[in-house]
């Protein structure tokens, strides 16, 4: 059996350009900070913020995809592993905001004053 070698040089560089536009994306918009983005509250949080979450949950998906060469595997064997990172990723955005929320309210209303 003789296996023929691929170039992936084309599949290289578009992978680095998408990646590359989602996160000149996100710098810019973190750069600019939209008045509309940043001041729209959606789920107790800023519209910005889940744009970002989102991007990077995009990036993150896409480089498992693409790097870890998930396209060729099973159906099976791809949706466990991406589902089970996805979940893991939402679960600790879920965490931290909702831990975050909770110690800056302790802050804003008790009598601990920020010092920091």
């Amino acid at each position: 059996m003789s296996h023929e070698h691929v170039s992936n040089t084309k599949r290289i560089w578009m992978v680095f350009a998408l990646l590359s536009v989602v996160t000149t994306v996100e710098v810019i918009l973190g750069i600019i900070k939209p008045e509309s983005l940043h001041m729209t509250d959606i789920l107790g949080m800023n519209l910005l913020n889940w744009i970002f979450i989102i991007l990077t949950i995009f990036k993150a998906y896409y480089i498992v995809w693409a790097f870890m060469h998930m396209e060729g595997e099973t159906p099976a064997l791809r949706r466990a592993v991406v589902w089970t990172v996805i979940f893991l990723i939402l679960y600790l955005i879920f965490i931290l905001l909702t831990e975050g929320h909770y110690i800056f309210g302790v802050f804003k209303n008790a009598t601990i004053k920020w010092n920091f």
